[in-house]
Parts: C-alpha cells; structure tokens; sequence
C-alpha cells in the first residue's frame, strides 16, 4: 500500500491487486482509493490520475464528510456496540471488552479539534480489530469445514477498499469493518472468499459455488452488502 497526498485531491491510497487489468478510483470520504494492475510505475499512475482529475474532484465534492464522533455516535451493529458518554475527570478513557465498548470523555471535550477525532477514529478502529481477530476466524473455519472449502491461513486488515480477498494460495484477507455488518452479510463475504479457493474469476462457475452455499441467494446478498461501507 502507499499514500499519495495531492493538494487538490487529497490523500489517495494506492493498492497493487493482481487480478485487476486497469486502474480502479474509489472515492470515499476519507480518501480515494487506487486499485493498480501489477507493474504499474508511478509515471504511470500519475497519468492515469491526471487523465482522471476533473472527475475526481467532482466525486470528492459528491461524497459527504465523515460524521463527527461525539457523544451522539453510536454504533449498534450486532457483534460491536459503541456508545460515548460524558465522564468527570479531565482526560479521555476506553473501556473494552468482547463485543462493546464505551469511550468516557472529559466534560470540556471540544469534537470539533481534529486531533481528537483522529484519536477517536484510531481508538475505535482498534476495537474493531481487537474485535474482529476474535470473532472472525473462528466462523471462517466453521464455514469452511461446512462447505469442504479448505483455505491455508486468514489475516484480519484495515482495508477501506474491499470487505474481503483471496490469493492463488487460498491466503484470506478480511477487513476489520466486517463486524459493521450484520451477521447474515458478514457469512457472505466468508463465504465469497472461501469460494475464491475454488474459482479465482467472478465467472459463471463460481457464482454457481456462491449459489449452492447461500441458497442461491448470493445476487440478493451481493446487492444488500452494497449497502454497507467499510468505515466508521
């Protein structure tokens, strides 16, 4: 992975995927991020930025500013639960266990500095991997015993750009945002990668696999992950 900070277009997080054949922009509000074939040189990214910039930056204007951690933020997903609450003393705590946590903040919290919602985002998106290295595996393996799909290992990442993948050497990566998901969704993505260790390609083949382990059910539960994202 690499950061290219733009001053017009902001942060823009740059990923090598093997399987793409050309450059793939998304833009979410923390930054835009890259999808590069393999052996693509910055000369040539930068053309294909620069190609690309007018439309960039209208989609950098389309996409709505991060909502502001405050003690109004919550998050009530079903395997992590968050909740801010005004405490006495003059500094910030967090209190973590399986599946919850509470951030105490100081009477005089100002939301509105910018390093403390760095702080915060960091704190949280800490949780969430703490939380996600417990919860994840295990179920991966559950499913894949289930199904018969072997897989060789699993990490758990930070990735904004994909819930999920899968390399030629059945190696699993998945994006601590899964636990944003409710449970049926976050079955699918396993489930996607496990079939990954099957068929590589999104081809007819394994979509066929993806049917077979979800009810045929798998257009239904791809159009309703969509309307997910990975961030906080």
């Amino acid at each position: 992975m690499k950061i290219i900070e733009d001053k017009e277009l902001g942060r823009l997080v740059v990923r090598v995927n093997s399987r793409a054949r050309r450059f793939i922009f998304h833009t979410k509000s923390d930054a835009i991020y890259v999808s590069v074939p393999s052996g693509t040189t910055r000369k040539d990214l930068d053309a294909a930025i620069e190609s690309l910039r007018h439309k960039l930056l209208d989609s950098r204007e389309r996409v709505k500013p991060a909502r502001k951690i405050n003690l109004d933020y919550k998050i009530n997903a079903e395997h992590f639960k968050l909740t801010l609450v005004q405490g006495t003393q003059n500094k910030y705590l967090a209190h973590s266990a399986l599946g919850e946590m509470k951030i105490v903040c100081p009477p005089n919290a100002n939301f509105d500095n910018e390093e403390i919602q760095l702080w915060l985002q960091k704190v949280i998106e800490e949780g969430l991997r703490r939380n996600a290295k417990a919860i994840l595996p295990p179920r991966l393996t559950m499913l894949s015993q289930k199904y018969n799909l072997p897989y060789k290992g699993v990490k758990i990442n930070s990735s904004k750009g994909r819930w999920g993948s899968c390399s030629s050497q059945a190696n699993i990566n998945l994006t601590f945002y899964l636990l944003l998901l409710p449970q049926h969704l976050i079955d699918y993505v396993l489930l996607h990668e496990l079939c990954h260790t099957l068929e590589m390609s999104h081809n007819d083949r394994f979509w066929a696999f993806m049917d077979k382990v979800t009810d045929n059910k798998a257009l239904e539960l791809r159009n309703e992950l969509k309307q997910y994202k990975t961030e906080i």
